[in-house]
């Protein structure tokens, strides 16, 4: 078994200091990691696409969740064709359909990006801004989803976890560390570079398809809080899970989620939550690669905290 030296809660707490990205792309900055996606980095993702193999990533958004969220997603009809026949002449009689769904952003329920606004520690969010900033009146007056409204085009790398530790899945409480990455790394042929997007297979989409949600208190698989340096080391630009990114409980009384909060608040970290990478991970163990090019499209949302997201994998 390997012997992992973890870093203590003060430690962690330390990484807001020292994983900082403040004042990094200017006082004003709010797009963060963003900035690490350059030109190159995007010719570099679009020469990746050999097979012009095209993979959404997202789960299919589900209006049955109550016990996964606390705010079901909503779907009916405002327009349909059941009142429409052939020999109906009358004008206003409905020829199309419409429709209406609401959503909560956030949570386990549904695939979705997470925004710089949406993480607060000590009343700050990234770049040193206040969370006051994040108002009922105002909406997210500072790093709000809309800057990424030019979306994201990147090199993705899938780091199959499930695989490498030969499982299913991983299970509720159980964590990834920077061995398990290293490791599904050298394994796969592939490294984590600046201005990637790394996502990241626990089989938890498989899991939930086979067995159903977890509940929010039920814990969650993902990365360990002494994953924070390495991620930031490595420069990602957005990070994606299958899950809610980090291992819950975390170990750690003070830390709901630490992945979120000093990845969000110190390193401005944008987060896709809750991925489905199945048949990416089945497409990239086929084709004997695991990079592409990858991209994100959230809404246009001007002062919004996030945006549901279907990601897609071109290989």
């Amino acid at each position: 078994m390997t012997t992992r030296q973890l870093p203590t809660e003060e430690e962690v707490l330390g990484y807001f200091e020292s994983l900082s990205n403040w004042g990094r792309w200017g006082d004003d900055d709010e797009l963060g990691t963003l900035n690490l996606v350059t030109p190159e980095k995007r010719r570099q993702a679009a020469a990746l696409v050999k097979d012009g193999l095209s993979i959404g990533c997202s789960r299919p958004v589900s209006t049955q969740e109550a016990r996964a969220q606390p705010i079901t997603p909503v779907h009916f009809m405002v327009d349909t064709g059941e009142e429409y026949c052939l020999d109906d002449e009358r004008e206003w009689v409905t020829q199309s359909s419409g429709d209406y769904f609401g959503m909560a952003i956030h949570g386990p329920g549904q695939t979705h990006l997470d925004a710089l606004c949406h993480q607060f520690w000590q009343g700050k969010m990234y770049n040193g801004r206040p969370s006051s900033l994040i108002s009922s009146s105002g909406k997210a007056a500072f790093g709000a989803v809309d800057g990424m409204k030019d979306g994201l085009v990147t090199k993705g790398v899938l780091l199959d976890l499930a695989k490498m530790r030969d499982v299913l899945w991983y299970e509720p409480g159980e964590a990834a560390y920077v061995d398990d990455l290293e490791a599904a790394e050298k394994a796969q042929g592939v490294r984590v570079e600046e201005g990637d997007a790394l996502l990241l297979r626990f089989g938890w989409s498989k899991r939930r398809y086979m067995l159903g949600p977890v509940p929010r208190e039920g814990g969650r698989a993902g990365l360990h809080a002494s994953c924070l340096p390495w991620l930031h080391e490595r420069g990602i630009s957005v990070l994606a899970c299958d899950s809610a990114q980090e291992v819950r409980p975390t170990g750690y009384d003070r830390f709901f989620g630490p992945i979120h909060s000093v990845g969000q608040v110190a390193m401005g970290l944008w987060l896709v939550d809750n991925a489905d990478f199945e048949a990416l991970a089945e497409a990239c163990a086929r084709a004997g690669r695991y990079e592409f090019m990858f991209t994100v499209a959230p809404m246009n949302f001007p002062l919004a905290t996030g945006s549901p997201l279907n990601p897609i994998a071109v290989l």
